[in-house]
């Protein structure tokens, strides 16, 4: 399964209009930095174009004021700076992915208005997954957490991961008197997904 210790929550900056949504669907695998939607705010619109004035006047005191102003309604410095080297204000930003992973939900829809704070996707990081094994209930005292494991996958014969036991869950299945164990796998390059069937055999000892 996915490790849910590695989640990127993406939220709205401001209040705006989602004026594009890139070609983005939940389940998709996307790089850090992948835009994900245009959102037009005409909040900072207004500021930015009262900073451009101020700027022109010379007053070095009150343009500092100014562009102090643009930080605290949410503008990212970069927006910023693209504001003072076109001149121009910049009512429409890309929102992107802060990290790399796989989209878990994506809550914007072309058109929509958006509030400030507003989550707009969840991103899954995919660099380590989880592994969840059953095992006999008699074995409950032989398992701790940091013990090494080696999972072997199905879709990858003759392929040993290594991982490690993140931890051992706490309700024991009744009627097939297992209990779960959750194992953390590297996953380099994101091969593996949630779904896949694995074998997973428990090291003795904690090294």
């Amino acid at each position: 399964g996915l490790n849910e210790r590695e989640v990127a929550i993406v939220q709205a900056r401001a209040n705006g209009f989602v004026e594009r949504v890139h070609a983005r669907a939940p389940g998709d695998v996307i790089a850090a930095g992948a835009p994900l939607a245009d959102v037009l705010h005409p909040d900072w619109l207004a500021a930015q174009r009262e900073y451009l004035a101020v700027r022109a006047t010379g007053d070095a005191t009150l343009t500092r004021a100014a562009r102090a102003r643009l930080a605290l309604l949410g503008m990212p410095g970069s927006l910023v700076d693209r504001v003072d080297a076109s001149g121009q204000a910049q009512a429409v930003t890309t929102i992107v992915a802060p990290t790399g992973g796989l989209i878990a939900e994506l809550m914007v829809r072309q058109g929509m208005t958006v509030a400030a704070g507003m989550t707009l996707a969840r991103i899954n990081g995919l660099r380590t997954v989880w592994v969840e094994a059953a095992l006999p209930e008699a074995m409950a005292a032989a398992v701790a957490s940091g013990q090494r494991a080696e999972v072997r996958l199905a879709a990858f014969p003759g392929e040993v991961l290594r991982g490690k036991v993140a931890a051992v869950l706490p309700e024991a299945s009744r009627e097939t008197r297992t209990l779960r164990v959750r194992i953390e796998v590297p996953n380099p390059g994101g091969r593996l997904r949630a779904g896949m069937f694995a074998q997973v055999r428990l090291q003795a000892g904690g090294g």
